[in-house]
């Protein structure tokens, strides 16, 4: 820990044999104790100390072991007070003997090893790291006994199993020194073989992966009810029966013997850990007599004749398109993607997720996706970003999409459709999160000839030819339908029912009512959930072929060491924020005794991943941009954030930089380098970034017009983006309640030319925009006066479409919300 960095932590942070000689001293001291302290603090305004303070400390004297100054330097360290303005205090009072007291210590450690919850057949890692004027040695113990080659400051134990549950300290040795970690407690769970490859680390948010059993018992039986998540810190845990917590009930396993009829009800455990929380299924507990009479829910289905459902597989692509290169930028895709990615997880989903994508990159992350599709796989698609739909089709937009964009620019959804239904699959789920107007520079009518299948659902984020809203925040937070979707998903009901629920849930927020309804269409003529548990079928080959595929692109490089040759060690490690963000951290382990000053930073990355200098090793994850993931990194260190791992065409190689002072030789630093190579993380192995392949979902979709026979519009008709977009405007606009839409007027360069655009921004505008249902109506039949206009063509009316795929779209049962 170099100096500054002690010099700028809170006086509380000092260790209690240092607080407890420091304040032995200042006690007994008259002239240079604690009083003189007290004044010289009592004229700093910063931690002002009043006399009634003083007189306070003072009357500590009475009490058995009280300490004047303990209680003193208590108010100081509420009050901000550093290391480093303690230190100038006793300093300028001449207490040599207390200044030493604050001094660095000869061993110290820096890392302390975390409890984890962990799935039994990963791998399990704690580390310890320390520094002292000696070589530092380490021993691991597991309770009270020594753990095998536990000798190394990482305990790597791989594969983990059920017994290797407990509690974990650290020994610290550097030559007499000697510290003890703090300890860390492990809990393995056992979830079965179909959970394997479910987590692409273990590192990341809580994620459920053990869900409770609905039970029907006798009075007298005993109830065993179990469930289990995975994250680091350990979870905790709370059961509650019909939405009223339970006493002592706050363990992994609830057991209650010899239960009673009154005791039947709706049971699920909440899981949190420091900063989020989530639930369990709601499972039904009934209760009979010895008599047959019972007492529960009566919901639990007890026809044993019924068949199971199961999928052969699960499978989701996440795209969220932010940072549009020629349409308005938006913020809450990032966000979505993220939480319905971890969600997803907890259902045992394989998930690819991505953030802004070219319409190549898109193009193969689909034809990637499908390649890890067969026969009875769940197939989700969940897309969030600038939009549009004409003619019952459905478009999304790509950030390199041209301003008019078209079809031809665009990836269309019920392309991607037919080539799913190409796989067999068991289900298909399309979640769409974008604007459904019409596009009025787009007259193309695509060709898509679609099977009538009874295993379609569409969610859209909103009716059609309406808007998608993104809520109006100063921080990150999660577009209206994602919002409402994160509390529904985990749900043991039919795809539909959820999504029936979701739309009632989100019919009673005031901010969207009457503007924003979520619309169901879906051909689904079984009771198949998300929740349905995965059976492999007959093609174990081609699946373990698919998963290969699928972990591929989601393996993070080993963390790493770097021996410098000035005796410097460097920690490097690795996270994932998505299957193409990367995150990279560093921190200085270990450092030669006489060096005074010592920093480490990485440099020199491939221009293809446009990393902007000045966010990079920064003290803070957030600093960087890294959000999402930031609780769960490691503290003390440097961290950078890599973006768009898809473009990169060659293996990731960069550079990390030592630069350090040594006393005695001036403050000219010394500069050493080393090259590392990681391959190519994450989603780069994929190559996406290549031309578009022949079987992309492009051919699928025959186009009566390429791009270059569309119609045109001159100049003078679209200065800017006439188009649905979907926009954020929460940095110009705090004002509760307020929203912005996913799209704007396609009139809208009548008004104000849009971000990127000659003439204006977007910010001008939205200055002196009105509230909400005075903003510009997206309207295709009718425009500014003076414009033309130009007859709206809804998919019910139009003479246009494929016979066949109006039978396919009759065939979606439209649920109104």
């Amino acid at each position: 820990m170099s100096e500054s960095l002690e010099r700028s932590a809170n006086i509380g942070a000092l260790k209690e044999p240092a607080l407890k000689r420091l304040c032995e001293l200042l006690d007994r001291t008259s002239s240079r104790g604690w009083r003189r302290l007290g004044e010289m603090v009592s004229g700093d305004r910063r931690f002002k100390v009043s006399s009634d303070e003083m007189e306070l400390c003072s009357l500590r004297v009475l009490k058995l072991e009280g300490s004047p100054s303990r209680m003193l330097l208590g108010i100081m360290g509420e009050r901000g007070c550093t290391m480093g303005h303690l230190h100038d205090y006793l300093q300028a009072m001449g207490n040599s003997e207390a200044v030493q007291c604050l001094k660095q210590p000869g061993l110290q450690i820096l890392i302390q090893p975390q409890s984890v919850s962990v799935v039994s057949g990963h791998n399990l890692r704690l580390s310890c790291y320390a520094v002292g004027k000696s070589p530092v040695q380490y021993q691991w113990f597991k309770r009270s006994e020594e753990v095998p080659n536990g000798s190394l400051p990482d305990l790597v134990i791989s594969p983990v199993c059920l017994k290797d549950a407990g509690f974990y300290i650290c020994r610290v040795n550097s030559g007499e020194a000697f510290e003890f970690s703090q300890w860390a407690q492990v809990d393995v769970l056992d979830v079965g073989k179909s959970y394997g490859q479910s987590f692409l680390s273990l590192e990341g948010r809580l994620r459920l992966v053990l869900q409770p059993q609905a039970q029907r018992l006798l009075v007298g039986d005993t109830l065993q009810l179990e469930c289990g998540a995975v994250g680091r810190p350990i979870p905790r845990y709370q059961w509650h029966r019909n939405g009223v917590p339970l006493p002592n009930a706050s363990q992994r396993r609830l057991t209650i013997s010899h239960v009673m009829q009154d005791q039947c009800g709706k049971y699920r455990c909440e899981i949190s850990s420091s900063s989020e929380r989530t639930w369990t299924n709601e499972v039904d507990v009934g209760i009979d007599d010895f008599y047959g009479i019972g007492a529960g829910a009566g919901e639990i289905d007890t026809n044993e004749g019924a068949e199971e459902l199961y999928a052969t597989d699960k499978v989701a692509l996440l795209i969220g398109n932010l940072s549009y290169l020629n349409h308005p930028p938006l913020k809450a895709p990032m966000v979505d993607v993220y939480d319905l990615t971890n969600l997803l997880r907890q259902l045992n989903f394989k998930v690819v997720s991505l953030l802004d994508l070219t319409e190549s990159e898109m193009r193969n992350a689909v034809d990637e996706f499908l390649l890890l599709l067969h026969k009875g796989v769940y197939g989700l698609l969940y897309y969030a970003g600038h939009g549009y739909e004409n003619y019952g089709n459905s478009f999304m937009v790509p950030v390199d999409a041209p301003n008019p964009y078209h079809s031809a620019n665009c990836l269309c959804v019920q392309s991607v459709l037919k080539l799913m239904q190409e796989k067999q699959t068991g289900l298909n789920v399309f979640l769409l999160d974008m604007c459904r107007k019409r596009n009025i520079h787009d007259d193309t009518t695509p060709n898509i000839v679609l099977r009538v299948t009874a295993n379609i659902v569409f969610g859209y984020a909103t009716c059609q030819d309406a808007e998608a809203f993104e809520l109006n925040s100063s921080g990150f937070t999660n577009g209206v339908f994602i919002k409402f979707l994160k509390k529904r998903l985990l749900d043991d009901e039919k795809i539909t029912v959820v999504l029936d629920r979701v739309a009632e849930d989100m019919g009673q927020f005031d901010a969207t009512r009457g503007k924003q309804a979520l619309e169901i269409r879906s051909s689904l003529s079984e009771r198949r959930a998300l929740t349905d548990s995965i059976l492999p079928g007959d093609s174990a080959d081609l699946a373990l072929a698919q998963n290969r595929q699928w972990a591929k692109a989601h393996e993070l490089p080993e963390s790493m060491c770097l021996d410098f040759d000035c005796g410097a060690q460097i920690k490097m490690g690795f996270a994932a924020e998505f299957s193409n963000v990367l995150v990279i951290y560093t921190h200085i382990v270990k450092k030669p005794s006489d060096m005074s000053f010592c920093q480490a930073h990485v440099t020199n990355f491939s221009q293809e991943l446009d990393v902007d200098p000045k966010e990079m090793n920064r003290e803070t994850p957030e600093e960087t941009g890294i959000y999402l993931v930031s609780h769960s990194l490691p503290q003390h260190c440097l961290y950078t954030r890599l973006s768009s791992l898809q473009k990169l065409q060659e293996e990731l190689v960069f550079t990390v930089c030592l630069q350090g002072t040594f006393s005695g030789l001036g403050d000219d630093p010394v500069h050493w380098a080393k090259s590392v190579n990681i391959g190519k993380p994450l989603i780069a192995r994929l190559d996406l970034h290549r031309a578009m392949r022949r079987n992309s979902c492009l051919q699928t979709c025959s186009m009566p017009h390429s791009p270059s026979h569309s119609p045109t519009h001159s100049p003078s008709h679209s200065p800017g983006a006439k188009r649905h977009l979907h926009l954020y405007q929460g940095h110009q606009d705090r004002s509760h309640g307020r929203l912005s839409p996913h799209c704007l007027s396609p009139y809208w360069d009548a008004y104000e030319p849009p971000r990127g655009a000659a003439g204006g921004q977007v910010d001008s505008y939205y200055d002196n925009v009105e509230p909400w249902d005075q903003n510009p109506r997206c309207d295709s039949a009718a425009g500014p006066p003076g414009s033309p206009a130009r007859p709206s063509i809804p998919i019910e009316t139009s003479d246009d479409i494929d016979e066949l795929q109006a039978v396919f779209i009759n065939s979606l049962q439209l649920q109104q919300p």
